[in-house]
């Protein structure tokens, strides 16, 4: 059920993270959904394994928007010298 959870934070994640970054990001409904989940995925495992936060914490929350953040940002740098 964890996971589950994780995966629903995740995808609203995507969502705020897309709001509050720059440019015009990827349109796909889907695709920020993905990064958004990833992004909760990693933030999550990542600062429980280190100790920062219990599960279940509010921090766990924001670690997860950062985390999309970081990855939307990511995709952006990846994707900007493309020629469309």
């Amino acid at each position: 059920m964890h996971l589950i959870w994780t995966i629903i934070i995740g995808f609203v994640a995507g969502l705020i993270a897309k709001a509050l970054t720059p440019g015009a990001g990827p349109g796909g409904f889907f695709l920020t959904a993905a990064l958004g989940i990833a992004g909760s995925l990693a933030a999550t495992y990542i600062g429980q394994a280190l100790g920062l936060y219990p599960p279940g914490h509010a921090a766990g929350f924001i670690a997860s928007i950062i985390g999309a953040i970081v990855l939307l940002l990511g995709y952006h740098l990846f994707t900007r010298n493309r020629v469309n």
